[in-house]
């Protein structure tokens, strides 16, 4: 039996080790907590979803809506238990975090081909190995890995939203609603007026940050910024954003209110709360005493304040090819955020590809096929294309995947028939047993 070591068990890992084993492979599944925790880490399960517990839009007129189909149909272990934990989230997959994690740690170390080891590698082993150890690689496996390109990393900082208990949330000042009713009302509306609006921005703004080492506004990545980064650039710049009230009616007053924040279902207990977009570096303290300024959280208790993180990730356009792999040697790959996917979905689609292909060249099988028209094989080809000059981390969407040889002039029409098209792809290489 062929052997495959896998290192990093987070999302793009733990769809790569469970890709390879049920391919018959055997595989080190080589993961440091819970001997080694980092900072942001708080659970010894495996697909630890440090940030939000939501893996975005499920529409297929949405690119990651897509991605999860094309997913979902290739058997991913990732979505299979995000669908079996879900938790009610309007048009997103949100799943309960703690559930989700204790499932995919199950089925991982339950497999017949995998073995686990609780351990800190801090070499880049020979191949056959899949690295994806993710944004928060420790420090002595990121300098191998820099070492053993020749080259130093980029990277910027993601921050975490924090996390408030259910019941000392004031109902009486909030409302649930999901924005313009699309579906059932999945989230928890706070209400601001615009008083209430200014006093909040004007604290938040003036608030004490805490210390983070190489940290500037303008090394955050746009899709995870800091609220009071945000609040930074301009008065109703979080209204345009997270804070934005559009397709939501207070109840009190029967009209759109000035400003929203919105809470989403943490845990499939119902007893827990995410702060939508208030991913933030601010002191636990500071926290506190500004986002209660919210009215609905005047009392709200913070089971997990939000916290800031390095994000470290390669120049993979010159590093790797569009199987995630090392140019000089395609039995050494890397998977996940530190690719330069950004995103829950596209780490996890990373490690399904890195999986499949290496699975091919160990067993001595074509290497698949992932064409452009596919959002998989878009990503793979994004991350390895040595055009890109100004390499920054990217989710999935429509821009870089292959454009209709038709034209259709609304949007969603348009966003859905390419969506067909590549379910289509997909479901052919599914037949064929990628």
């Amino acid at each position: 039996m062929s052997k495959v070591t896998v290192i990093g068990a987070g999302l793009a890992g733990s769809e790569a080790a469970w890709q390879l084993a049920q391919r018959g492979i055997s595989v080190e599944l080589v993961e440091m907590k819970p001997h080694k925790m980092s900072p942001a880490h708080h659970s010894p399960d495996f697909a630890e979803l440090v940030c939000s517990n939501s893996l975005r839009g499920d529409r297929l007129e949405n690119a990651v809506g897509l991605l999860k189909e094309e997913l979902r149909r290739l058997d991913s272990l990732i979505i299979a238990c995000a669908d079996a934990t879900r938790v009610e989230a309007g048009g997103c997959l949100a799943v309960d975090r703690e559930g989700f994690s204790a499932m995919v740690t199950e089925k991982l170390k339950n497999h017949p081909n995998i073995t686990v080891t609780a351990q800190e590698r801090t070499r880049v082993p020979e191949g056959p190995v899949i690295i994806a150890t993710g944004p928060l690689t420790s420090d002595a496996l990121s300098d191998a890995i820099g070492e053993y390109f020749g080259e130093g990393y980029l990277h910027f900082f993601d921050a975490a939203a924090p996390l408030v208990t259910a019941e000392s949330v004031d109902m009486e000042q909030a409302w649930w609603q999901s924005r313009y009713d699309r579906g059932t009302p999945d989230y928890v509306n706070c209400a601001m007026n615009k008083e209430q609006y200014e006093a909040f921005i004007k604290e938040l703004v003036a608030a004490e940050e805490a210390p983070v080492h190489g940290f500037e506004d303008k090394n955050v990545f746009e899709g995870c910024m800091p609220v009071e980064v945000m609040a930074r650039r301009g008065f109703d710049t979080l209204r345009y954003g997270p804070l934005k009230p559009v397709g939501l009616t207070d109840p009190k007053t029967g009209r759109e209110p000035y400003a929203v924040v919105q809470l989403r279902l943490d845990n499939s207990a119902g007893t827990v709360y995410n702060l939508v977009g208030f991913q933030t570096h601010l002191k636990f303290g500071e926290q506190k005493r500004v986002f209660s300024m919210i009215p609905a959280l005047k009392n709200a208790e913070f089971v997990r304040y939000g916290v800031m993180h390095r994000n470290t990730f390669l120049q993979s356009p010159r590093l790797l090819d569009k199987y995630y792999a090392d140019r000089r040697d395609p039995l050494v790959a890397f998977a996940g955020q530190m690719t330069g996917v950004e995103g829950y979905v596209e780490s996890t689609a990373s490690g399904y590809l890195a999986a499949v292909a290496m699975a091919a060249k160990v067993q001595g099988r074509p290497l698949p096929q992932f064409p452009k028209t596919t959002a998989i094989g878009a990503l793979g080809l994004y991350i390895s294309d040595e055009t890109v000059k100004d390499f920054q981390p990217m989710n999935i969407n429509f821009s870089i995947i292959a454009p209709l040889e038709q034209r259709i002039k609304k949007k969603s029409e348009k966003n859905l028939a390419i969506a067909n098209r590549s379910l289509a792809v997909i479901d052919s290489l599914a037949a064929q047993g990628v």
